[in-house]
């Protein structure tokens, strides 16, 4: 068998539910031990985009807000949608404005992830923004936003804790900690 070819073979697919942000789509057909089966797979509309705002004396921001998925709250870094088309980095540019109210003159994308590709085909996109002045916050309407700026350590701590769970702050966080350790930072 040839490992890079799918295994599955579908015969038919539904979208049982869609809406501005995502499609699930049905899968129906044979799995690869020959037995009927199902697969699911969420398509996101959008880009996650995400951002490591970074000072000169390597502290970032965080942003906390409760996850109504995990009904629990969550410190993250600044992260937002971008419209696939639409170039990331002006989608991070508005993002990283919305929630922090920060306009970043030096930008870099650090990282490129799957985020849960068993299940879902989205991408996520995540840029290391310098080179800070702080502006005017303006979140959307669905976002109660708590910003913390602090040492870029104590987030990589919290990491570690795991108290940072988020898997987009988390890559973005592990990335800056190996990029100061190679001496990139």
């Amino acid at each position: 068998m040839e490992l890079q070819q799918n295994p599955w073979r579908f015969e038919t697919a539904s979208i049982p539910y869609e809406n501005p942000w995502i499609r699930v789509t049905e899968h129906r057909g044979i799995n690869p031990a020959g037995n009927p089966g199902i697969y699911g797979i969420v398509h996101f509309k959008n880009l996650a985009i995400g951002m490591v705002a970074m000072d000169a004396d390597q502290h970032i921001w965080l942003v906390g807000q409760y996850r109504v998925p995990l009904e629990a709250w969550s410190w993250e870094i600044p992260e937002g949608g971008g419209p696939h088309g639409v170039d990331p980095l002006e989608s991070a540019k508005r993002e990283l404005q919305e929630e922090t109210g920060l306009i970043a003159r030096e930008w870099r994308q650090i990282v490129q992830v799957h985020m849960s590709n068993s299940v879902s085909d989205e991408v996520g996109i995540v840029y290391l923004a310098q080179g800070l002045e702080q502006g005017t916050a303006d979140p959307e309407e669905t976002e109660q936003l708590a910003i913390r700026r602090i040492p870029f350590m104590e987030a990589y701590q919290m990491v570690r804790e795991g108290a940072i769970t988020d898997s987009l702050s988390v890559a973005a966080i592990q990335k800056i900690r190996l990029m100061m350790l190679e001496g990139e930072l």
